[in-house]
């Protein structure tokens, strides 16, 4: 990809790419602990908060609460997304690490319900609803940021990363509850050692603000002045509401439909696959959780690689592929599952997980690249969660709803399929945004290494020493191509 004439060259350097990147993914790596722990401690918190209930029940109650976290993100999203628009990224992203650190930790300190009543589940639920409200203007802020300070030609590979920070919080949450119980047993677990790994959020955070306190704003952020911040005489410009929301509707129901696909798939692997295993097709706990495990160290280890690719072949071949994987393999999947032995079920998750990573590896630089920067974090933010709140945090409940309506225990199948034709109209209609600037926002060339410096730098090599390009029957040019 060339630069194209008359548009402004913006130079960064790549340690400082490199801290922005770490930056964003611990704050994502945060969001994701508290859903791993949250999960695992499912029925430790029925007991926990509602013990005068049935064992259902309990986890009804407790599930209801977890999904009150996603009901409220598309206000966070319509709260922080425009106001990161206004004063900066950094700072809100400082922020929503903040208040997504304390809501976590928080968790840790409410007595049980044995102690003070109906006011525990009370708080659970207000705490809940803090950490959904603060992520509401994360994982878009997250993708923002990183996007702002990627080189062209390797944005896919470095946002990809912040898939890395989610699936490492997951596991890192859903393996410090396992450890526990196997060492402290149910009873300590349920008596005190429930609190530690909520509690352990606070130092994650901590470590996730300092990191964002010390980056500097964006440098896309900086050099645009067709902005919503405040003017020289410290007026605030209007119309940003109607610009992020009317003039952008297309892009945004474009990127509801990606996201979509993306969380349908995701929320099917990490939510629901081990309920499913366990409840429907009556594998033993342990297996179901280590199975789904297994599928998330596998995502760990090849999500950069299908960002790398992204970059190289395009983000709508890799989106493409993961569509079609959806539709044609949904259904093996879910036969090797019902077959009855550990193996298969291993392969099963494992081929859900393999069509996964696709989106988790192309999606973060894709969905950026809808909005120009003076209204990237807010449009984004807000498409995002409404997607989220409609179709990822519903995915489970789905699911089991159709299992039991149909008795069909292939009916998720069906949804992850439906969901994939979708996903393939929406890559459809989407421009190819690889190896091009952001919309509104200068080139930003792959920095050079500086004078001395050995080791390699945290993505691929340069485009001479890169191989083949993306091809030109892959690609739809940007509005902002000239």
């Amino acid at each position: 990809m060339s630069e194209q004439p008359g548009r402004q060259t913006l130079k960064t350097e790549h340690r400082t790419t490199r801290k922005a990147v770490v930056a964003a993914a611990i704050g994502n790596a945060t969001e994701w602990y508290d859903f791993g722990v949250y999960s695992y401690l499912a029925v430790t918190i029925g007991l926990v908060f509602y013990p005068s209930q049935s064992a259902g029940v309990q986890l009804i109650a407790t599930f209801t609460t977890f999904a009150a976290a996603f009901l409220v993100r598309p206000l966070g999203g319509m709260f922080f997304g425009p106001l990161g628009d206004r004063i900066g990224r950094k700072r809100v992203l400082a922020a929503t690490m903040l208040l997504m650190a304390v809501s976590t930790f928080s968790i840790g300190l409410i007595p049980s319900a044995a102690t003070i009543g109906i006011v525990a589940p009370i708080l659970l639920l207000l705490a809940r609803m803090l950490q959904g409200f603060s992520t509401g203007g994360e994982y878009g802020g997250a993708t923002t940021f990183i996007a702002e300070y990627a080189p062209d030609k390797r944005r896919g590979f470095l946002s990809s990363w912040l898939e890395f920070g989610t699936v490492s919080g997951y596991i890192g949450g859903a393996s410090i509850v396992t450890v526990m119980t196997l060492l402290l047993g149910s009873d300590t677990m349920q008596d005190w050692g429930w609190r530690i790994p909520f509690l352990l959020a606070l130092p994650l955070g901590a470590i996730g603000l300092y990191l964002r306190v010390k980056l500097e704003e964006t440098p896309v952020y900086n050099q645009n002045t067709d902005g919503f911040a405040k003017d020289e005489q410290g007026e605030r410009r209007k119309g940003q509401l109607k610009e992020t929301i009317v003039g952008q509707w297309h892009a945004i129901v474009l990127c509801i439909g990606l996201v979509m696909v993306f969380n349908v798939n995701n929320y099917m692997v990490t939510a629901y696959m081990p309920t499913y295993l366990e409840a429907v097709l009556g594998y033993s706990s342990t297996l179901a959780l280590v199975v789904t495990l297994g599928a998330m160290i596998f995502m760990l280890a090849t999500v950069t690689l299908f960002g790398f690719m992204s970059d190289r072949v395009g983000r709508r071949p890799v989106l493409m592929s993961g569509c079609f994987f959806g539709i044609l393999l949904s259904l093996p999947a879910f036969w090797l599952l019902q077959q009855g032995t550990a193996w298969a079920a291993a392969l099963g998750v494992l081929v859900l997980a393999f069509t996964l990573v696709h989106f988790s590896g192309a999606g973060p630089a894709s969905l950026p690249a809808f909005f120009p920067t003076k209204v990237r974090y807010g449009a984004l933010a807000i498409s995002f969660n409404i997607s989220v709140a409609l179709f990822g945090g519903t995915t489970p409940l789905i699911s089991e709803s159709l299992v039991q309506a149909t008795g069909n225990p292939y009916s998720p199948a069906w949804l992850v399929m439906a969901a994939s034709v979708i996903g393939l109209v929406v890559v459809w209609r989407m421009r190819e945004s690889a190896g091009r600037p952001l919309p509104g926002a200068p080139v930003i060339p792959v920095p050079e290494r500086a004078p001395g410096t050995s080791t390699r730098l945290p993505y691929p090599r340069k485009s001479g020493e890169f191989g083949r390009g993306i091809r030109g029957s892959n690609v739809r040019r940007l509005p902002t191509d000239t």
